[in-house]
């Protein structure tokens, strides 16, 4: 993760479960109140903007407005989740700094602060704070929904399904139904949750764009791990054209594009999307299929990226990276230990994908263990996935 932020309706908390964070940077601390933190992605008129600045111009003038500081924080969460700019992620903590460090957050803190460590992979940390919140509102759906986004990036389903039981009494609520057919989705049970997502997608009425998004994303990630293609591609198509800026909705249809040899629509889709790391990488991958004399530049400035996170020690983006030394370096050795590092972290059918193809590159079947492992106890029905373990299976001595 995640999607996408759980402000937008009831069921807006499911929309972070299985998103795909961006690279992130230090926060910045501006040495005073005139300092401009960013241009922000947003037109003069847009009604976020004007909100940001009257918010941020309030929390000047009043620097213990807690409401103030969590809006603020919230915002900004929302725009590194659409834009792809870690940044935002640094301007939210500095708003909530004064709180945040605290021996007793108030809980509308600990709930950002958990949605800001869980994007940074301080999946303990973000634990922790949820389980603090929760402790104190066992009712708020967005806790319980957080809960099972880190858990299924960790791989620990039962977790995950655990998380999702106290919105069974919400009923058939949207919430529960989404939270438990995302565990379903990876655990061999895709079509149980194809057809109770989109039933319960059916029956709701007034389901808001940002939710509806989420849905229809997991509706098309499913349909491929069924190998239904064509009903997946309808289904991006569909939420691509609710017009809500989405990370992860754009590498998914883009991974869909390039594993469909159709790289021209990636560059369509992505031109504009530069300053996201990991939409930049899948425009470099179609820029390659194409021979675009853009590509060079957009390897250099990827490059540049990967190594500013490293001399940082920011280890939060390696899946990409793997990726990016996988297809654009050629450095199949350093690819395949970036995908084996990341999967200690992090364990979605993206990171299993790119540790079975630097495995396969690199001739190492053994390294793709742990991929393999997954998959035979998982269930987990993605028919690539199958074949990449299949050949790998082939090619041990």
């Amino acid at each position: 993760m995640m999607r996408t932020v759980r402000l937008l309706a009831a069921v807006a908390p499911a929309a972070a479960l299985l998103l795909a964070p961006a690279t992130v940077a230090a926060p910045y601390v501006p040495k005073d109140d005139a300092t401009v933190l960013e241009r922000l992605p947003l037109k003069p008129t847009d009604p976020l903007g004007r909100e940001l600045r009257e918010l941020r111009a309030r929390l000047a003038a009043q620097p213990d407005d807690l409401d103030a500081a969590v809006t603020i924080g919230r915002h900004y969460f929302r725009l590194a989740m659409s834009e792809g700019d870690p940044r935002f992620i640094g301007y939210a903590e500095v708003a909530l700094r004064p709180w945040a460090r605290s021996k007793e957050p108030p809980r509308n803190v600990l709930v950002l602060r958990a949605l800001l460590r869980k994007y940074r992979h301080d999946f303990a940390g973000a634990l922790d704070d949820l389980a603090a919140a929760a402790a104190s509102d066992p009712s708020d759906a967005e806790v319980w929904l957080w809960r099972a986004a880190i858990l299924l990036v960790q791989a620990d389903y039962v977790g995950a399904l655990s998380a999702c039981d106290p919105l069974r009494a919400r009923g058939e609520s949207l919430d529960w139904i989404g939270c438990k057919s995302s565990v379903e989705g990876v655990t061999g049970a895709a079509e149980r949750a194809y057809a109770s997502l989109s039933e319960g997608l059916a029956r709701e009425r007034g389901v808001r764009a940002g939710p509806r998004l989420w849905m229809l994303s997991r509706l098309a990630e499913f349909s491929l791990v069924l190998g239904e293609t064509d009903r997946a591609e309808r289904h991006f198509k569909e939420a691509l054209s609710l017009g809500v800026s989405d990370q992860f909705l754009l590498a998914a249809y883009a991974d869909f594009l390039l594993d469909r040899g159709r790289p021209q629509e990636v560059v369509t889709l992505l031109k504009d999307w530069t300053r996201s790391d990991p939409l930049l990488l899948r425009l470099a991958l179609a820029e390659k299929v194409l021979g675009a004399p853009v590509l060079e530049e957009h390897v250099r400035t990827l490059k540049s990226r990967f190594d500013a996170a490293a001399m940082r020690g920011d280890m939060l983006h390696q899946q990409e990276e793997a990726r990016f030394n996988l297809y654009l370096l050629g450095q199949r050795p350093r690819a395949l230990a970036l995908a084996k590092e990341n999967w200690t972290l992090q364990r979605e059918p993206r990171d299993a994908r790119i540790l079975l193809e630097a495995a396969l590159a690199a001739n190492d079947p053994k390294a793709a263990q742990p991929a393999l492992d997954w998959l035979a106890r998982t269930g987990y029905q993605d028919p690539y996935l199958r074949r990449l373990a299949a050949r790998l299976e082939n090619s041990r001595p």
